[in-house]
């Protein structure tokens, strides 16, 4: 389990994490969302023990992070930009990971396979995808306790990204591995993750559980025999957009209490249709005035 204290981090005058708070249960696939800036890769390289906070802690399975060798070779962490030294291969890198985690060679040559990944063609001459392959080869290799993952579909095409989800499964099913994946990529992260926590602002504003969060929310059609405007609904929107006679909304509540509320209007037309988590998220994101 990883539980995360009241941490801080500063950049200068600038204040990145805000007395942040969070536990992360123990084999799940848990996403962490938010704007560009809002602070989750500086929370993974905390948890990796890369930078050091102002205040608060980090535990992982009890035991604090910061200066501890023992947690650490339980962590796997890969950054959105991974460093490497100008004639570093793939395999001079499984070569010095081995030193460190429970590699699995057999992993490793399974999935250099299916992303087909160069072993001996310096890492610097790849492109963006083709780095993200090679050290997504070598994380899953490692068979790491806990794997931090920056931007973990970024760059990659769909085939690539179905078999990273199929990968991060089958580790979290094998070694019971705690994955914390940060992404833009929210139906990725809706296919996989349980949980997941919202940053904003340098604070957590909200995380839970997936399914809950999109269970608490619904999404209507309704058309009526005049124009539709905002006043027309009877309660708070998360969204609100309407064209002439037709309006589309989101509201959070019982399905049965909004439908009964709306009943008054005489709706020609009233139909529920599904929220996914990217949309839930844009709402989150407008109603606090980051995008119009």
């Amino acid at each position: 389990m990883i539980e995360i204290r009241g941490l801080s981090k500063s950049y200068g005058t600038k204040q990145v994490l805000d007395n942040v708070s969070l536990t992360i249960p123990d084999g799940s696939l848990f996403g962490l969302i938010g704007i560009n800036g809002a602070g989750k890769s500086t929370l993974l390289r905390l948890m990796a023990d890369v930078l050091r906070p102002e205040s608060g802690e980090i535990l992982i399975d009890g035991e604090p992070v910061r200066n501890n060798e023992k947690v650490k070779r339980r962590v796997f962490f890969l950054p959105d930009d991974p460093f490497y030294a100008m004639g570093t291969t793939v395999e001079k890198l499984a070569q010095m990971y081995q030193a460190v985690y429970p590699f699995d060679k057999d992993v490793f040559a399974r999935y250099a396979d299916i992303f087909q990944v160069q072993m001996r063609t310096p890492v610097r001459n790849f492109s963006k995808g083709m780095r993200r392959q090679a050290f997504v080869t070598l994380a899953l290799a490692c068979r790491p306790r806990y794997l931090l993952l920056d931007e973990a579909f970024d760059g990659l095409d769909p085939l690539a990204r179905l078999e990273l989800k199929r990968g991060l499964v089958g580790l979290g099913e094998e070694v019971g591995c705690t994955a914390v994946i940060s992404s833009h990529s929210l139906r990725e992260l809706e296919d996989i993750c349980s949980g997941f926590a919202l940053l904003d602002g340098g604070t957590i504003a909200d995380a839970g559980d997936i399914g809950t969060a999109l269970e608490q929310v619904h999404k209507f059609q309704i058309a009526l025999s005049r124009p539709v405007v905002r006043e027309d609904i009877p309660f708070e929107c998360i969204s609100f957009e309407a064209t002439g006679r037709v309006a589309q909304f989101i509201a959070r509540g019982e399905r049965e209490e909004i439908v009964s509320a709306l009943q008054p209007l005489h709706p020609l037309l009233l139909e529920e249709i599904k929220v996914d988590f990217e949309e839930l998220f844009l709402c989150e994101v407008r109603s606090r005035g980051y995008l119009k």
